[in-house]
């Protein structure tokens, strides 16, 4: 074997090296899992009412960080992050609960963004998802924390029952 051949020889391996590394690195970015953690309790004060025919104010909003979301998401891919409410344990379906991103929170990615969910409150239904806003991850695992939502209660009127009434908003993760 002259040296030319071991030369050439040794630049295939070299490049089949780089392949596999290439494709390792790759699959390690794609493999990497979604995952959301939601922080956050909104108890609001609606004041009582201490005159014949008054009414509730109706509406009331929470504090414009009062839910805050950290999400992962895999490397070159779109996440939805979607919310309902769930009663905990009684509701009344005359209240609507509504949510609203409100920033964007810190962020670990290049060439990432967030869309949707940030211009309207978006009415949170009963049991079933709804999409909220949109993760669209860059070259690496994308991670976005602190991401505000503010949470407004609206329906509030005197012709509801008086009572406690609690439910639990639930934020999901997905493709």
């Amino acid at each position: 074997m002259n040296f030319h051949n071991i030369i050439t020889q040794l630049k295939i391996f070299t490049v089949k090296s780089i392949l596999v590394v290439i494709f390792t690195i790759s699959y390690h970015l794609l493999a990497q899992t979604r995952s959301i953690t939601v922080t956050g309790t909104w108890a609001p004060t609606i004041p009582a009412i201490t005159e014949a025919g008054n009414n509730y104010l109706g509406t009331y909003e929470s504090a414009t960080n009062q839910v805050l979301i950290t999400a992962a998401v895999p490397a070159l891919s779109t996440s939805k992050i979607s919310v309902h409410y769930l009663q905990n344990p009684t509701w009344n379906s005359s209240l609507i609960l509504s949510v609203k991103r409100t920033g964007t929170g810190g962020s670990l990615c290049i060439g990432c963004s967030m869309t949707g969910g940030n211009t309207a409150y978006i009415p949170v239904p009963l049991s079933t998802s709804v999409d909220f806003f949109s993760i669209i991850s860059g070259v690496s695992l994308s991670t976005f924390s602190n991401i505000p939502i503010q949470i407004q209660l609206s329906g509030v009127s005197v012709t509801i029952p008086s009572g406690n009434y609690n439910s639990r908003l639930v934020f999901t993760i997905g493709p």
